[in-house]
This record gives C-alpha cells, sequence and structure tokens, in this order.
C-alpha cells in the first residue's frame, strides 16, 4: 500500500468532475487499499478519489472510532429520501484545519459497486448520509465550501493560500 497526496483547495484539479468505473481489477483493489491508507493516515472518515488526484467515482469511508469498518463506494449515486434537512459542521481532508455548517438532506438511498463490481444499495441517515454527499461532491467536482458563502469561502481560500506559501 501507498500513501497517497492529498490535493488542497483552491488546486483546480479538485474541480474535476470523474469519470465513472468500467473496469473492475487489481489496480483497482490498490487504489482502494492506498486511498484507505491515506484517509487513516489524515484522521478523516472519508475520501474521495478526486482529493487524490485520481478522477474516477471512487469513496472511501470509515466511521468506526477504531478504524474496523472500511466501506467504498464505486460509482455512487444518491438519492434523497425526505424533503427534511439537516445542518451539520463539515470538514474536510482537502480544507484541513476549517468546518462550516452545511445544509443536506437527512436521509438518503445509496446506491454503488464495491471493488468487485457487485452492486449494492443502502439507506443512510446522520453522519453517513452527511459523508456520503460530501464526497459524492468531490466526485461532482464540487466541495463544502461551495455551499457557503462567498466571503466565508474566499477568507478560507486566502488563508490555505497563505498556508501554502509559508510552508514552501
Amino acid at each position: 500500500m501507498a500513501k497517497l497526496s492529498i490535493l488542497e483547495f483552491p488546486d483546480a484539479r479538485l474541480r474535476t468532475v470523474a469519470k465513472p468505473v468500467t473496469v473492475f481489477d487489481a489496480e483497482l483493489e490498490q487504489l482502494v487499499q492506498d486511498m484507505l491508507e491515506t484517509m487513516y493516515d489524515a484522521n478523516g472518515i472519508g475520501l474521495a478519489a478526486t482529493q487524490v488526484d485520481v478522477h474516477k467515482r471512487v469513496v472511501v469511508m470509515d466511521l468506526s472510532e477504531d478504524a474496523s469498518e472500511p466501506r467504498v463506494f464505486i460509482n455512487p449515486e444518491v438519492e434523497p429520501l425526505t424533503e427534511d434537512l439537516h445542518r451539520y459542521d463539515e470538514g474536510c481532508l482537502s480544507v484541513p484545519g476549517f468546518y462550516e455548517t452545511v445544509i443536506r438532506p437527512e436521509r438518503v438511498k445509496v446506491t454503488a459497486q464495491n471493488e468487485k463490481g457487485e452492486s449494492y444499495e443502502l439507506i443512510a441517515e446522520e453522519l453517513l448520509a452527511v459523508c456520503i454527499q460530501h464526497e459524492l461532491d468531490h466526485l461532482n467536482g464540487k466541495l463544502f465550501v461551495d455551499h457557503i458563502s462567498r466571503l466565508k469561502r474566499d477568507r478560507i481560500r486566502k488563508k490555505l493560500e497563505k498556508q501554502h506559501r509559508l510552508s514552501q
């Protein structure tokens, strides 16, 4: 396994719309394992392939306290099951150190495939629903900062650009 580099906002590559996965092979399984290792190393709970500059519709996630429940979503599709909205403070490995309140559907149905290409569905609520929608946004070239005001987004961008300049 290999730890991958995580792109940070405002990197333009984060705006790339990911392509569907059509080949389920050892290379895809390796990508999934590398993404899980990268996510765990960064103390994250979700990671989209777009965040590691791989523009395929692949998401990994683990909401457990002890990193014992890895989940894989390939070619995920999300359908809201309620008009009820949930406010949640979201953070992101691509926007390190920042958290903002985002409003999303409270309950969703997810259709996806695993790394073997097997299709499945699940109903997600609470944190799982938030995380799936957040990661699916990445696959569509969106970030959680796109759900907040332009003023807040610009402040975050400027702070991250300054941090990046100072670290070079």
